[in-house]
């Protein structure tokens, strides 16, 4: 991340996790801050990309395999970097992201059990030595989140899964936050949503600290 004048700040967490409202607050107090700061999505992010979440999301392949799906979300990450979040850190830009590699890690190294070496492989072949600078992990227990998450809309083809399979995407997530704690904060999203910002605040705070 050296390379880049900008910040590449990502936001992670398991369904009903709270990110889109946490996104918009980040992006919020990140603007308050006078920093130029644009905000993307992964699956997603770009024309190419938002057709092939709509591919991974939508239940018209619900028998599509592991490795399929893996190497869409690589796909639709290679055409993101390409198009959108390379050129704006090389301008300077902020970055904010809902959810990126991690993801990957998580979902399909966690919850379906593709070897994380495979996953390692296409994260370094695409990114070189890409990574985000920042990464809050919006953690909270797969009950809470899959009971928020049945109230907001149809569940989609990730949300139509067992809870076994999101209590592996919780540990993958824990685990790489244990594995890599300079950059993985995680946020108890159990809490209020007061509360919850007042989390956030306190680690934006911090990092902006030193990152000044």
């Amino acid at each position: 991340m050296s390379q880049t004048p900008g910040k590449f700040i990502t936001v992670e967490g398991g369904e009903g996790a709270g990110k889109s409202s946490n996104i918009a607050f980040i992006r919020k107090y990140l603007e308050e801050q006078g920093i130029d700061v644009i905000y993307t999505r992964e699956p997603g992010g770009t024309p190419l990309g938002e057709e092939i979440r709509d591919l991974l999301l939508g239940h018209k392949h619900d028998g599509m395999s592991d490795e399929t799906e893996l190497l869409l979300m690589f796909a639709a990450r290679a055409q993101h970097l390409h198009q959108v979040i390379l050129p704006a850190l090389r301008q300077g830009q902020w970055v904010l992201c809902d959810r990126f590699t991690d993801a990957s890690f998580a979902y399909q190294g966690g919850g379906r059990g593709v070897a994380w070496e495979k996953i390692e492989n296409l994260q370094t072949w695409l990114q070189g030595d890409l990574r985000p600078d920042l990464t809050l992990l919006l953690d909270l227990s797969v009950e809470v989140g899959m009971d928020r998450a049945s109230k907001r809309s149809t569940p989609d083809r990730f949300e139509s899964e067992a809870l076994s399979f999101f209590e592996k995407v919780r540990d993958a997530y824990l685990r790489i936050a244990k594995e890599q704690p300079e950059r993985v904060k995680i946020v108890d999203a159990g809490q209020s949503l007061e509360t919850v910002q007042h989390q956030i605040k306190s680690i934006l705070q911090h990092y902006l600290t030193n990152t000044n």
